[in-house]
């Protein structure tokens, strides 16, 4: 991998891992504007918080390389979740977050399926 496509994927680690970690932590926090949208779907309150932890550890999970390729996965799913209440329950223009979010994950999805059980450079 070249010098600039390590450090486009660098930038979506660091990107995506902060965006998620912070709405990980938050969810887990309890912030109630955070599981309003479960609500509004009429999933149950455990959900935020399942999600919550689920976005904590993809955050950690997207830098290591045995587990990279799960975490963007499960991540990006989470992403659909979220474009879908945006969609339907809300105003598409609130979508483009998470559809940014989930482009990002593709990209490390994308540039680590080759090295997932590669050394490290």
């Amino acid at each position: 991998m070249n010098k600039t496509k390590k450090i486009v994927l660098w930038i979506s680690l660091g990107l995506a891992s902060a965006a998620f970690a912070a709405a990980g932590i938050a969810k887990l926090a309890g912030v109630e504007q955070m599981h309003m949208s479960f609500a509004a779907m009429g999933l149950p309150a455990w959900f935020g918080y399942f999600i919550g932890a689920a976005e904590l550890a993809g955050a950690v999970g997207l830098w290591l390389r045995r587990t990279s390729l799960y975490a963007s996965a499960g991540l990006f799913s989470i992403m659909l979740g979220a474009m879908y209440f945006h969609v339907v329950y809300d105003t598409a223009a609130n979508a483009v977050p998470a559809l940014v979010l989930a482009l990002i994950l593709i990209n490390i999805f994308v540039k680590r399926r080759g090295q997932s059980h590669v050394s490290a450079d």
